[in-house]
């Protein structure tokens, strides 16, 4: 823990107190965001001190030219950059003269800001002595709709408290924004038109070299005593980029004054004309009117959670931590358009450039198939199969590969690879594996077995083709490698026969064939369809089945483990509880050099295996090869403590559990690897749900059926989740004394507690 100044509490993120030091870190925590768009909790008002000013909509990137000291063959062109977005939050506020700063203030008390996540909304709060001598409190609430996903809103509300007051409002829209991460600091973003018309404000503006186009938009109204004055601006200032409208207003001791700020974008994404989108959206917006649409937004959320929720009775800190979690994972994806997908900062930072990592389907796909419509699930598989064709370019390309074989990138916006590091574009190919479970995953859990033939049996077999051919025939071992890799744990780069790569490159194989023999039987026109697009035949097949018959796996009989990679034994084994702690985090206090010749692990490797492929191996082996690589793991990823939750639970290692189930649950509330301010972890979030459900609650699904091993912190009294299981919803309620499980659905369900069948009727109690 390397922060402690979020306040505890069951349902909000709160903080206390302004510290200059916390403004950075405190804009992560606090961001907002709808699926469509989100912003850092960047203040309104003029701030002269440190900040990170981020807005963002999803879907909208540039092409930022990769930037190398040594250019190899290979690289890919550019990094993708999830872009700032054009600023709509800014209010200047300038009070008797002076501009309200809180970096320039006198004295500031009573401030407090508030992520209140049960209804969706921001809110800051404060008073201010000014240099002039004026003090004023202000308080200030803002949301991004949930119905009406182009639009926010800002009510901004001042009351002076020692004298009269002069306010002038000056909102604004920014296109001249720019990326802390740009590689060439170049702008991103043309500005293309900027239109004023009463209190409605437009800035049009393009992205360079991929056109989005996006019309920036403001409505303005402004308030006294909660009475709308209908005031229209006193002037207006306009150049290519930005315009500022003004508003005078003299307000008595004592008095409210306020101004409500609509705003937001309309993208070519969705609209032909993005002006006359931006005009519709403020039209909408003003009928149903800022309390009406926050009152929705109440209920819009009250609905999310009603499905996703994780309740936690005795731990308020732990309650919190999943809550916020679960709020941050709702806020950038909502699974209603298949051209998304999930960012590992979200709406809450620029770090990481590009939209998509594996981390959506080794993580997060299983929290939106339990927690929402099977369909959303679907949309993120269907995001992959709609970039088949891009990833067998890349293969192709960059890899020289023929015949049709897929390496998904490892970073991507639209299929293309945009990741700058060779080591990692390249040699982290383990990526392929985790796309092909998720099928597998999404088939096990839903029983939706029509996407493979329709859809996911072309992104397998381009997946089982990428991995024969990476394979190669070693003569000495007399078995297939797989040489230059990179696995899980990216603190090893070029290394050979890492076990997990090895292993889920024999398992895609394996599973590929399988399928195509099913859809064979029971899908015959899909499987003519198929082989005939992708020339696919049974002397291939063949083929593949020769590598994955042979694969090696590098392992110690001595210790009874298997080995992450050749040679890890011939390492300086010193455990990580052996390390100075002035040594952590080794990725920022040793050279590189240092980090590859250690035998310290980023994340979860030989671990993550044994996490996808559970059943495939003993409770003993798990055992043996947790103890021994969880020692030599320094969780220097935000992915590593929720894989190492689960299995801590499953071999009833319940304090270690507990432990590294706070550590993913508030690694950044607490600020675990001392980065937070460059935005949250959202991807690995996925991982802290998983650490109750899977870890805790010990949810399976085998053989079409929900199996659960329940187990409790004793921290805890209690806690409980929902499962939405081929759309019967599952409620199961854990405490030291006893198991309750009920069912909302239209017929009975068999699960299975501790392997003992039980039924559970709807609209009944089953206690175990």
């Amino acid at each position: 823990m390397n922060q402690n100044y979020i306040k505890p509490d069951n349902w909000s993120i709160i903080e206390e107190g302004f510290d200059k030091e916390s403004v950075k870190s405190s804009e992560s925590l606090f961001s907002i965001g709808n699926g469509a768009m989100g912003q850092r909790a960047n203040f309104e008002e003029t701030y002269s001190g440190e900040t990170f000013q981020g807005s963002y909509i999803a879907g909208i990137y540039y092409p930022d030219k990769t930037k190398v000291g040594w250019w190899k063959n290979g690289y890919p062109e550019y990094f993708a950059k999830v872009l700032n977005a054009p600023n709509w939050i800014g209010i200047d506020i300038i009070i008797n003269g002076e501009n309200l700063d809180l970096n320039q203030c006198t004295e500031i008390k009573n401030y407090r800001r508030e992520l209140n996540m049960k209804e969706g909304w921001y809110n800051r709060s404060f008073e201010a002595s000014m240099k002039n001598g004026t003090q004023v409190a202000v308080n200030v609430r803002r949301f991004l709709s949930l119905d009406l996903d182009e639009v926010g809103l800002i009510n901004y509300e001042i009351t002076p408290l020692n004298k009269d007051a002069k306010i002038v409002y000056k909102p604004y829209i920014d296109a001249g924004v720019t990326n802390e991460d740009a590689n060439w600091d170049e702008k991103f973003w043309e500005p293309l038109e900027v239109k004023r018309t009463g209190n409605e404000a437009f800035v049009t503006a393009q992205t360079y070299k991929t056109h989005f186009k996006v019309t920036t938009f403001m409505h303005n109204s402004v308030f006294s005593n909660g009475k709308n004055l209908n005031l229209s601006p006193i002037n207006s200032e306009t150049t290519t980029e930005k315009i500022t409208v003004s508003y005078d207003v003299i307000v008595a001791k004592g008095e409210k004054s306020s101004i409500q700020k609509i705003g937001g974008y309309t993208v070519s994404l969705n609209h032909e004309n993005t002006l006359l989108g931006a005009e519709n959206a403020i039209k909408q917006a003003l009928t149903i009117g800022f309390g009406q649409l926050l009152e929705n937004q109440i209920e819009a959320w009250a609905k999310i959670w009603e499905m996703s929720d994780i309740t936690i009775d005795g731990d308020v800190k732990a309650q919190q931590g999943i809550r916020f979690n679960i709020f941050q994972l709702n806020q950038t994806y909502l699974g209603k358009d298949s051209r998304l997908n999930i960012g590992p900062k979200g709406f809450t930072g620029e770090k990481y450039g590009g939209s998509t990592y594996w981390d959506t389907e080794a993580y997060c796909i299983p929290f939106y198939m339990a927690t929402k419509d099977q369909q959303v699930a679907r949309n993120l598989l269907t995001y992959r199969y709609n970039q088949l064709d891009k990833a067998i370019e890349n293969a192709q390309k960059n890899l020289c590969f023929t015949n049709g074989a897929a390496l998904y990138p490892m970073v991507t916006m639209n299929g293309e690879e945009c990741h700058n590091e060779w080591e990692i574009t390249h040699e982290e190919i383990h990526r392929n594996g985790a796309i092909a479970f998720a099928i597998f995953n999404y088939n096990r859990f839903t029983g939706d077995y029509s996407y493979i033939p329709e859809k996911g049996l072309e992104v397998l077999i381009g997946i089982a083709r990428f991995w024969h051919q990476r394979a190669n025939f070693s003569k000495d071992k007399n078995q297939f490698v797989i040489l230059g890799v990179t696995g899980p744990n990216e603190y090893e780069n070029n290394i050979n026969n890492n076990f997990y790569t090895n292993f889920i490159a024999k398992w895609c194989i394996d599973y590929t064939y399988e399928q195509i023999q099913k859809v064979a039987l029971e899908y015959p026109l899909d499987h003519k369809r198929i082989v005939e697009k992708v020339n696919l035949s049974v002397v291939e097949l063949k083929e593949w089945k020769k590598v994955s018959g042979n694969m090696y796996f590098p392992k110690s009989d001595e210790l009874g483990i298997y080995l992450q990679q050749d040679g890890f034994l011939d390492k300086d084994l010193v455990l990580v509880k052996d390390l100075d702690k002035s040594q952590r985090p080794i990725n920022q206090k040793w050279s590189w050099d240092r980090v590859l010749r250690s035998p310290y692990i980023k994340q979860a490797d030989v671990l993550q295996c044994f996490y996808f492929f559970e059943e495939h191996f003993t409770k003993e082996e798990l055992q043996r090869n947790f103890e021994f690589y969880e020692a030599f793991t320094v969780h220097e990823s935000s992915l590593s403590p929720c894989v190492h939750s689960i299995q801590a639970a499953k071999l009833d290692k319940m304090d270690m559990a507990y432990t590294f189930y706070l550590r993913t649950s508030r690694l950044d509330l607490d600020d675990y690897n001392k980065e937070v301010e460059e935005g949250c972890h959202i991807t690995s979030m996925a991982g802290t749900w998983m650490s109750i459900v899977e870890g805790f609650g010990g949810m399976r699904v085998k053989n079409d059926a929900l199996h659960f091993s329940p187990k409790i912190p004793k921290e805890w009294k209690g806690y409980s989740f929902k499962i939405n299981f081929r759309n019967q919803i599952v409620t199961i309620s854990v405490t030291h004394n006893d198991i309750q499980f009920s069912l909302e659905g239209n017929k009975g369900i068999t699960v299975y507690v501790n392997q003992k069948a039980v039924l559970v009727e709807p609209n009944s109690l089953v206690v175990v």
